[in-house]
């Protein structure tokens, strides 16, 4: 069995959730089972959900939140769901279904103090040794590059 890797794509610009979807397509190619989580609502075309109907038996794709951002009118309903989007990404980590979870826009709960960096970081730092996290998003913060 080959240890996980946990994998953190940022930056400013395109291709983070491009790349993370590669990796995706990849896995699926080799028979492996994926989840993708996507916390901000919104990001994802038309295309590649229809795309990922195909792979129903090797895809699991959820799109939790509402598209809380700093543009929200309701900041502590934001950080509930963000909450309950964290937890559900949790759960999902854990259930040994998955060799791969990807993480889509992660990284804006830990830089909108939505949900605590450090559990975050010490979660994904826990997570089964075989399966692989990949986390996407801009402005990743230093320590969970560094967990990287």
């Amino acid at each position: 069995m080959k240890k996980g890797l946990l994998i953190v794509l940022t930056g400013n610009g395109k291709g983070k959730t491009t790349s993370a979807l590669g990796m995706a397509c990849r896995a699926m190619g080799h028979g492996l089972k994926v989840c993708i989580i996507q916390f901000i609502k919104g990001s994802w075309k038309y295309g590649e959900l229809e795309s990922a109907k195909r792979f129903s038996d090797l895809l699991d794709f959820y799109v939790l939140g509402k598209g809380f951002t700093w543009q929200s009118e309701n900041l502590e309903e934001d950080i509930k769901i963000a909450r309950e989007a964290w937890d559900f990404a949790k759960e999902a980590i854990n259930s040994n279904k998955y060799e791969i979870v990807i993480l889509d826009e992660l990284t804006y709960l830990i830089k909108y103090k939505m949900v605590n960096e450090e559990e975050i970081v010490n979660f994904l730092l826990k997570r089964p040794e075989n399966l692989t996290v990949v986390v996407t998003g801009r402005d990743a913060s230093k320590l969970l590059i560094d967990s990287a």
